[in-house]
């Protein structure tokens, strides 16, 4: 097997996903440990549960020991790499892992190195399998032993076996390692095995399993069905014999094993004190340990004979291990009952707190995973975990199902509500697992409330109209459209309350057809607030079909509603938003402060995209920030990063000369808040610390008004948001340094696009073409401001064939305008006449811009309409007015502003632009700093760095505006300067030596690739 773990050890030194694959007991879980014990770097190792397939996260939180968000499955995988980083993630039993985890995983490959394993056959969903296989590195399935490992096997683990009974048991095995343990073992006892048609993994372990004491075989399925660590009280006296025969172990000595960074080396398990004690115990009793060691092959592989889960009915369904099960209870081997005697179990009662085995310790499902400080003794004792979960588990699935029907009980009545909930399910209990999941749900919060609220209505029971309506509407509030409106699809009608609220899931879910017809039928005589709702959906639908009805209706629902509520404000909003009337901008600020998060981020965000399609760049800047803010104190991450995302594009798009913003922003005395505000330092940018993925309470830039929403004036009329940008501008590396750090990150698509975007636009500006492509060929997602500056970029590096485009698909207002001036450049460089139609909505700078460019004429007057929107294309008017006009001292004149500015802002290919137009009316000056002895010049700064970017001489020299003659005469001096030999080394001589000047990339992240 070495030398297949080969590869898959190989293709972890960067980051991935690996995936074995392969049945129960072939082991998987020892391929994990030689692989993770061969790659360098920490490892966290966690993976599914049978019991506790249905609790979010639980997987991953495992690994990295703590509770994570589950809700959120972009902030679920931030979580896990900010903790992961360099290291190695390897899950185990992957095919018990909840939908969270499955979604998280393609996430994580992208930025981590991840290994898991899942056994087959596993009923994970064909989505999620396919979303896996396309998101793997490699797929690999766990080679069987080849005929001398697997008689190397037989022979250590039953060594006084005579050869012909060695390869008798090695030709039964099939080369998979539990089942030649467990047979060799059995062998060796003197018992025969039964028929070649029974599954002998599932024999073998039920006939060690026969060797144990009743209780002993009941208390390990408890384990099994519990899928986590249990006091001794609640186990019962089988307790004792299950740590004789080391099948069971403290789950300090378990958990304190695990807290290494390494998983531990595969060999043969040391004996625990239980199989220590166990030396002079019945030979019954003493054959246990051996099938503990003997599963160390296949360690957490957990296969469970009969699938055990609380998800299933009282009658589990058959499985193909059926013959084996029934084979080895009519030898005595299944545990049919619970446990032998009253005495045996805790005290019954159904409060989790007051029984010695309530609430295990205190741990919830799914609040974090066991530590060592949870096994310290209590009233029950010290918690006990099966050394393998794989023999618990099949000790689960060897009871008959009247036996399993009162072992869930039972542990129904030991558990949390919501674990018991789950229990009674899978006893039967339907009504019963209804009124406890109802119980659990008053006393959770968030996404688990959602998630018991809807299991409680997917059950097959009477669900009250209230139920529903508390389900859809958590669901709704935890970010799951989709949910709210599946729970309230019934076949009888659930009232005009239902209604609404389905349309608004609908609505949320992107179907706005479903949405209007799901609430037309509720009257005009509805209540007030069921009312509000209807009006709300029917003109948001309308307005996503046909905007000129839905400005008809605008004006209805506004007479119907003279104080409207806040959703019907927002929805109003938006209709003026999108019809520009005036006003629109305050109307959606007050909206974006209104109580409901869901109406005030929707509102928030439609305001930041109107405010950025207008060219009010810095207004969009600061309310987007404002809105950052407000979602990090929720711990909204996906649109916490949404609003991050969109203010850093708003800020390298608007870009600024030193000191610029901060002389036209609003005086700080004239807006209260921010200036003096001490958190006002603090920055809304998600922050991986020791906390999480970003500080919850972080980023007040004072009040909304203050941050930048419209309304929110001074004096001369000039946005407050001005003076946040003025603030958050730190140059252009440090939007930059933001905004790659955002695209390292696990983020929903919008947020990836204006990252991307804001990111790529600063390299490209700056000359670093290739880092800018790299960013670009990796976000993998069609959003209108990453194709513009994809067009951009093709641009500046002297492409115009590929920028000569249409805009993308989506590209409004704004961005629109951008795509047809990259288009009219690109034509005027390929020396076309470009035919392009004028983009309706522009903003008042690009339209008058591409007339400049249909007429010919009124470049200048552009550009300073400009002068508030964004400095680069302030400069390439300039430009255009350069290489356009017929009278060279106005052209001239110009592309001297045109440098000096560009100079000034740092935008280097459109400096070299400048200066190439200069040389066409014969204008050389000399730009040079002055000579600096040994200290590098401007011009050999900028030089190097471009080497350091990888661009050879000849781009170089194109995106400066010099010759190649020059551009080696800076680097021979730059080398003779730095003591260099070449000049790659020269490159990175000087990126050490002035790093500000020459690392505009950094990520702060020393294990991005994983190594």
């Amino acid at each position: 097997m070495a030398e297949a773990l080969r590869q898959p050890a190989a293709m972890l030194q960067r980051p991935g996903l690996v995936v074995l694959t392969g049945p129960p007991g072939c082991g998987r879980s020892t391929a994990l440990r030689e692989i993770a014990a061969s790659v360098p770097g920490p490892v966290h190792a966690g993976g599914g549960l049978a019991m506790l397939q249905t609790v979010p996260a639980l997987a991953l939180s495992r690994a990295v020991r703590a509770r994570l968000p589950a809700d959120d499955v972009h902030l679920l995988a931030e979580a896990v790499r900010s903790r992961v980083r360099g290291g190695l993630l390897v899950l185990d039993d992957l095919h018990y892992a909840d939908p969270a985890t499955l979604a998280a995983l393609p996430l994580l490959a992208a930025r981590c190195r991840v290994l898991t394993a899942v056994r087959t056959p596993h009923r994970l969903p064909a989505a999620a399998v396919e979303a896996l296989r396309t998101a793997a590195t490699a797929w690999i399935e766990v080679p069987p032993l080849d005929r001398a490992a697997a008689l190397d096997l037989a022979r250590r683990s039953a060594g006084h076996l005579d050869e012909a009974t060695v390869a008798a048991v090695t030709d039964r095995a099939g080369g998979n390692p539990l089942a030649v343990t467990a047979l060799a073992r059995q062998a060796a006892a003197g018992r025969a095995a039964s028929g070649p048609d029974i599954d002998q993994v599932a024999y073998a372990i039920a006939a060690a399993l026969a060797d144990l004491p009743r209780p002993a075989r009941t208390a390990l399925a408890a384990l099994g069905l519990l899928g986590r660590p249990a006091p001794a009280a609640l186990l019962g006296p089988g307790a004792t014999d299950l740590l004789a025969a080391g099948l069971i172990a403290p789950a300090s000595v378990l958990l304190g094993a695990a807290s290494g960074d390494a998983l531990p080396s595969p060999g043969p398990r040391s004996p625990s004190a239980g199989a220590v004690l166990a030396g002079g115990a019945s030979p019954s009793a003493a054959a246990a340990p051996g099938l503990a060691r003997s599963a160390g092959a296949a360690d957490g592989e957990a296969s469970g004979v009969v699938p055990a889960s609380p998800r299933s009915s009282a009658g589990d369904p058959a499985s193909s291990r059926d013959a084996a099960t029934a084979s080895a209870r009519s030898s005595g081997v299944a545990g049919d009952d619970p446990w032998s005697s009253p005495g045996s179990a805790p005290a019954a009662g159904g409060d989790p707190s007051s029984s010695p085995g309530g609430g295990v310790g205190g741990v919830v499902p799914g609040d974090r995973r066991p530590s060592p400080a949870d096994a310290r003794p209590g009233a029950g004792g010290e918690l006990l975990l099966p050394v393998s979960s794989y023999v618990a588990e099949t000790a689960a699935g060897l009871l008959d199902a009247a036996a399993r029907v009162e072992l869930h009980t039972r542990l129904a009545e030991l558990t949390p509500p919501a674990e018991a909930a789950r229990h009674l399910a899978a006893a039967g209990d339907l009504m019963g697992a209804h009124r406890r999941a109802l119980v659990a749900a008053d006393l959770a919060s968030g996404g688990d409330r959602a998630a018991l609220l809807l299991f409680a209505c997917e059950l097959d029971v009477p669900i009250d109209a209230r139920v529903r309506l508390a389900a859809a509407d958590a669901a709704l509030t935890a970010g799951r459209p989709a949910a709210a409106a599946r729970v309230l699809q019934t076949g009888e009608p659930l009232g005009p309350e239902a209604d609404v609220l389905r349309g608004e899931a609908l609505l949320q879910a992107g179907d706005p057809a479903g949405a209007r017809a799901a609430v037309r039928s509720v009257p005009d005589a509805a209540t007030g607030p069921v009312l509000a709702a209807r009006d709300r959906v029917l003109l948001l639908a309308e307005l996503a079909a046909d905007p000129s009805a839905a400005q008809d209706l605008a004006g209805k629902v506004n007479a119907r509603h003279p104080k409207p509520s806040p959703g019907v404000a927002a929805a109003l909003a938006a209709v003026q938003a999108h019809f520009r009337t005036p006003g629109w901008d305050v109307a959606l600020a007050a909206a974006a402060r209104s109580g409901d998060p869901l109406i005030a981020r929707w509102s928030a965000w439609l305001l930041v995209e109107q405010l950025g399609a207008d060219g009010r760049l810095t207004d969009a800047a600061g309310a987007a920030l404002a809105a950052a803010r407000d979602s990090a104190a929720a711990l909204a991450y996906g649109w916490q990063t949404r609003f991050t995302a969109a203010a850093d594009w708003a800020l390298a798009l608007h870009g600024s000369l030193p000191g610029d913003l901060v002389a036209h922003s609003v005086d700080p005395a004239a807006s209260p808040g921010p200036a003096s505000d001490p958190a006002a330092t603090s920055s809304p940018y998600p922050s991986t610390g020791p906390t999480g993925p970003f500080e919850p309470g972080a980023a007040a830039y004072g009040s909304h008004e203050a941050a930048g929403l419209p309304g929110a004036r001074a004096g001369g009329g000039v946005a407050a948001g001005s003076a946040v940008a003025a603030r958050m501008w730190d140059g252009a590396d440090g939007v930059l340094k933001r905004a790659s750090n955002l695209t390292d990150r696990a983020l929903p698509d919008e947020a990836r696009g204006y990252a991307t975007a804001a990111a790529a636009l600063i390299e490209a500006d700056t000359g670093l073409l290739a880092a800018a492509r790299a960013h670009l060929d990796a976000a993998g997602t069609a959003h209108p401001a990453t194709a513009w500056v994809a067009q951009e970029t093709a641009w500046l590096d002297g492409q115009p064939e590929r920028a000569a485009q249409s805009a993308a698909p989506g590209a409004a207002g704004l961005l629109a305008g951008l795509h047809a001036i990259t288009a009219q450049w690109a034509a005027h460089d390929l020396g076309e006449l470009s035919t392009q139609p004028l983009p309706g909505g522009l903003p008042a700078a690009a339209r008058r811009t591409l007339t400049a460019w249909a007429t010919g004429t009124g470049f200048t007057a552009a550009a300073e309409s400009w002068r508030p929107v964004a400095l680069r294309e302030r400069i390439r008017c300039l430009l255009a007015a350069g290489v356009t006009d017929t009278d060279p001292a106005r052209a001239v004149a110009a592309l001297l502003s045109a440098e000096q500015l560009a100079d000034a802002a740092g935008l280097t290919v459109l400096a070299g632009r400048a200066r190439r137009g200069l040389r066409r009316h014969h204008v050389h000056r000399d730009t040079r700093s002055p000579r600096s002895g040994d200290q590098l010049t401007r011009r050999e700064n900028d030089v190097l760095r471009l080497v350091a970017a990888g661009e050879p001489t000849r781009r170089i020299a194109g995106q400066l505006g010099i010759s190649a003659e020059t551009v080696d005469t800076h680097i021979r001096a730059g080398m003779r300067k730095l003591g260099a030999r070449t000049r790659t080394e020269a490159a990175a001589l000087a990126f050490a030596t002035h790093p500000s000047e020459t690392d505009t990339n950094d990520t702060n992240d020393s294990h991005k690739d994983g190594r």
